[in-house]
């Protein structure tokens, strides 16, 4: 079986991969397979890598039977009955893929998709989200550094670069847990204390977030002490503060004799509001790490960002850093995605506007919408990893077959939303996305 691996080109920054030499020489060595990989300038891994390690290094792979890719595959560039694995970003009727899925229809393409491969409780098992949120909180500290700085005060934390700036994880760790040791032994100045750094969720992006914010020295308080914390004198600048909010933190029943529950909220969204605006006050930073869509609260709206700001108040609220960034989403003031190159805009809540950089009338706001390729070796390797035992376990799939006895395993089953041009049991409803293209 060959397997091909296809040159990322959604933009300049994309410089991820689905598996990195190493897995490639390793799945060689184990499994006899073979690989061509297409030729790229900007992949982390270079051609060479990649040939040590015994791939061929090719433009063409008509010769493949299997392509992986990170990112969805330019409709022009997609060849007729080839299994395809990758990021697809279609299974809700995303409207800029479409074409590309109705291209994958007609060309009689097997499609997995990387999001829905799940274990039989629906936990997804492959994934970037950890190294999302390591490069999210990475740029929110940045933006933070540098907003602080522009506004006349200086910190450590105007030290840290941005995540595409560092070598490695390794190398921005270090770096990081360097400035933290410089504020626990000088502190921050008094005018910043209490800098309170807000969590909105607690899973793999938020992991990630908090694996390096916690190299800086922090206390952490809950979400329903932080009003009374905050007014209190004793508070310490040799140290920044961590809050971590729930669903349960985030939001409340409309019914006020209803008790929250958890999976009542995930089923029942619409019988819940979000009373999220009262921790907004006493933020610094907000990390949104949370899973969202349409049926859900939002977090922050225009409209209290606004009346917020026309009230008078301290404008505390320094950096939105939206990892999860859904434009117009739980963070409403999220209003474009941005690029490594230029990550971050203000948002300004009186004209409800965003103009590019740091300084102005109203919060930072870092939208970054593929965060894991400012560390792409690390989160690459990362990925791989996982992958890895996927594709071995492929090597013996016998893609004859029709899709109901085809030997896939179960994972990767579950993950396939079309089989030789047909949608699969499970994604049958995404016929209609197509229906009128």
């Amino acid at each position: 079986m060959i397997f091909g691996i296809r040159r990322e080109d959604k933009n300049e920054w994309e410089a991820r991969v689905p598996l990195t030499p190493a897995h490639v020489k390793t799945l060689g060595q184990n499994f006899k397979l073979k690989f061509i990989v297409q030729p790229s300038p900007i992949r982390a891994f270079k051609d060479q890598e990649y040939r040590e390690a015994g791939a061929q290094i090719d433009e063409d792979l008509n010769a493949c039977d299997i392509i992986l890719a990170v990112k969805e595959v330019p409709e022009r560039l997609i060849l007729p009955g080839k299994k395809y694995i990758f990021f697809s970003h279609t299974v809700k009727g995303q409207k800029y893929n479409l074409t590309m899925l109705k291209r994958l229809v007609d060309l009689r393409t097997t499609l997995i998709d990387y999001e829905r491969i799940v274990d039989d409780k629906g936990k997804r098992l492959v994934f970037f989200g950890k190294y999302a949120g390591i490069a999210g909180m990475i740029d929110t500290l940045w933006a933070l550094g540098r907003r602080l700085k522009s506004e006349g005060t200086y910190t450590p934390l105007a030290d840290i670069a941005q995540a595409l700036k560092y070598s490695d994880l390794e190398s921005a760790k270090k770096s990081i847990s360097t400035i933290g040791e410089n504020i626990k032994r000088n502190g921050l100045p008094s005018s910043l204390t209490p800098l309170v750094i807000g969590f909105a969720g607690y899973g793999n992006v938020s992991g990630g977030a908090q694996e390096i914010f916690d190299l800086l020295p922090f206390e952490v308080i809950k979400p329903a002490d932080l009003a009374g914390f905050c007014r209190q004198g004793s508070i310490s600048n040799k140290k920044l503060y961590k809050v971590v909010f729930t669903e349960a933190d985030m939001v409340q029943p409309k019914d006020p004799q209803a008790m929250f529950q958890l999976q009542d909220y995930y089923s029942h969204p619409e019988k819940y509001d979000s009373r999220f605006e009262e921790y907004i006050p006493y933020l610094t930073v907000l990390v949104n790490a949370i899973y969202w869509d349409a049926r859900y609260p939002k977090l922050i709206t225009r409209d209290y960002l606004q009346k917020f700001y026309q009230s008078g108040q301290p404008q505390i609220l320094k950096v939105i850093g939206d990892i999860t960034c859904d434009i117009e989403g739980s963070v409403e003031c999220n209003l474009a995605a941005t690029t490594p190159g230029d990550p971050v805009y203000v948002y300004d809540p009186i004209t409800r506007s965003i103009h590019p950089g740091i300084e102005g009338r109203g919060p930072v706001v870092l939208a970054v919408d593929n965060l894991p390729c400012e560390l792409p070796r690390d989160s690459s390797a990362m990925f791989g990893d996982v992958l890895y035992n996927f594709i071995a376990k492929m090597s013996t799939t016998d893609f004859s077959q029709p899709f109901e006895s085809v030997n896939l395993p179960p994972e990767l089953k579950r993950a396939t939303i079309l089989y030789d041009g047909q949608f699969a049991p499970d994604y049958t409803y995404m016929a209609k996305f197509i229906e009128n293209l």
